[in-house]
């Protein structure tokens, strides 16, 4: 019934694409209009940062939010980046500012510091090395200390200080996606549909990952699902998620609780086009703050 509605847009897209020399990366959270029909490269954060490094457009549009638009900038500095909507922010980039973070090192001297993708360029800048939900484990692991700074999300944090016994020094940022789901939510669901397999995000509270069958990012749900180990799933994240996998495993059935992030659903397909046909709004970073960022992001990738 939508199509109408969308495919003017759509195929506006598809030819300034190729006027431009543009690509579209997509995270796992854009609606499927966006992910299946406009997108080049889709993912969570951490595969859009590495695939970042290796396109040959001229003109990347990230269709995602702020801080993975800096990003995909800070890996690819002689490209134009687009961000259709530069309001489309994150909590947890805004829970956090270069300043604390200086100030948790002066509280902390000596102890490393793992910055979340999910911050600015100015905290990035200020961190020892970056990690996403998909490399928190490995990241730090490789650290080789017994205590971390571990920011900007609490309970990422938590989460992966539960899996490595590394003591966590934290930082109270959250996902408002995330910090909503429930243990009684999960229980419930449980209730109401028998044999559902549980697939939880780490960003959740440790509470709620308890509870759930399986923990690990958008890219490990997904490649859970496609594993095929279930028949009926629950993912506990962003619900757009649940709507783009459901296309691609038919057979699978999926339970879908809503909780929409409100930043990402500000990246439509009008916005889109608009981005392209006016070649806004450009991601720049100051010179200082990217060199050392990029920096921090790079060490990540190395691992």
């Amino acid at each position: 019934m939508e199509w109408a509605l969308f495919e003017d847009d759509i195929e506006a897209i598809l030819r300034l694409k190729r006027e431009r020399n543009a690509v579209i990366l997509a995270h796992n959270y854009q609606t499927p209009e966006i992910f299946h029909c406009v997108s080049d490269i889709v993912g969570d954060s951490l595969a859009l940062a590495r695939e970042a490094q290796t396109v040959e457009a001229d003109v990347i549009v990230m269709a995602g939010v702020h801080f993975m638009a800096e990003t995909a900038k800070l890996l690819n500095p002689n490209k134009t980046v687009l961000i259709p909507d530069m309001a489309a922010g994150c909590s947890l980039a805004d829970s956090i500012t270069a300043a604390d973070v200086r100030a948790l090192r002066a509280a902390h001297p000596g102890v490393p510091v793992v910055t979340y993708v999910n911050t600015s360029a100015a905290v990035k800048a200020e961190s020892d090395l970056c990690c996403t939900s998909g490399n928190a484990k490995r990241i730090v692991e490789s650290l080789g200390t017994d205590s971390v700074i571990m920011i900007p999300d609490e309970f990422l944090a938590r989460n992966i200080g539960k899996e490595t016994g590394v003591r966590m020094i934290t930082w109270a940022g959250h996902c408002e996606v995330h910090e909503r789901f429930t243990p009684g939510e999960i229980r419930r669901m449980r209730q109401e549909h028998p044999g559902v397999v549980v697939l939880a995000h780490p960003e959740c509270p440790p509470e709620v990952v308890a509870e759930a069958d399986f923990a690990g990012s958008t890219a490990h749900m997904s490649d859970f699902v496609a594993s095929g180990k279930a028949e009926k799933v629950v993912l506990i994240t962003e619900c757009s998620m649940s709507d783009n996998l459901a296309v691609q495993h038919p057979k699978i059935e999926f339970i879908r609780p809503c909780n929409l992030c409100p930043h990402m659903k500000r990246i439509t397909l009008p916005a889109i086009r608009h981005a392209l046909e006016t070649m806004t709004t450009e991601v720049t970073i100051e010179p200082h703050l990217a060199d050392r960022a990029r920096a921090a992001v790079e060490r990540m990738l190395a691992i």
